[in-house]
């Protein structure tokens, strides 16, 4: 399966929290969108793997992507290493995205930052010839490189390279979001509470999707990173707001 564009992040529920808004806007436009959850999010205080795969499952219906694969590396230990690329390198020569959309690169959780160096290397080296792996038909895989690779902003605010405007599909969104229930909504369990079930953090969602909406003259929108410039063809591709 091809897709148009492939989200990429440690956690599962990290798409949902830093890219959610711009995957649902982008499906209703006709694009053809997938995500890889890096690790199962065993190291999580709240819930069970169990129960984080079926909010992941939820969370991809309510999104409408096409596709959701979770690659198992190890959460909180997985590295940017030869092995770890090399199994990425195969998802991204799978489904050949045009777009690749990753974790930031440096942010309060390390595995933010080291899946998001692992996504930067990866999309590199998955468009050398000589770089080998093989498919699940057997097959040896030929290159592909994504056109482009984008950082969504997590726990730490860095300067949007651009900003895009989610305010039509910002309520489906959020429930992307809710389908985390052992995460972020109380579920009558003993499970203690953390840094992201606190009701506060959720506000915090809210709070820095209208401060870059702002920017921008809407309501709501999501932030991104790339460090590489980003080319546009004319200047109509550009959202103007009138003055």
């Amino acid at each position: 399966m091809k897709l148009d564009i492939l989200a990429i992040g440690s956690h599962p529920d990290d798409v949902e929290l830093g890219c959610s808004g711009t995957l649902i806007a982008e499906i209703k436009r006709g694009k053809k969108a997938g995500i890889i959850d890096l690790t199962q999010g065993e190291l999580g205080t709240r819930g069970t793997i169990e129960t984080r795969y079926q909010e992941a499952a939820d969370a991809a219906k309510i999104m409408g992507v096409s596709v959701r694969e979770n690659l198992k590396m190890r959460d909180g230990f997985f590295q940017n290493d030869e092995a770890h690329q090399l199994q990425l390198i195969k998802a991204i020569r799978t489904y050949r995205p045009e777009i690749v959309i990753a974790n930031i690169l440096e942010d309060r959780h390390p595995d933010h930052g080291r899946g998001g160096w692992l996504a930067y290397d990866s999309c590199f080296f998955s468009g050398l010839r000589q770089v080998k792996t093989i498919g699940d038909d057997g097959q040896e895989q030929e290159k592909w490189r994504p056109k482009m690779l984008l950082h969504y902003i997590q726990d730490r605010f860095y300067e949007p390279d651009f900003i895009i405007d989610v305010s039509d599909v910002w309520e489906q969104r959020m429930e992307a979001v809710k389908a985390y229930r052992t995460q972020f909504l109380p579920d009558g369990s003993a499970d203690p509470q953390t840094y992201i079930s606190s009701p506060d953090f959720t506000e915090a969602l809210f709070a820095r999707a209208r401060l870059l909406g702002k920017r921008i003259g809407v309501k709501y929108a999501e932030g991104f990173v790339s460090k590489k410039a980003i080319g546009i063809k004319n200047l109509d591709a550009l959202v103007l707001e009138e003055t």
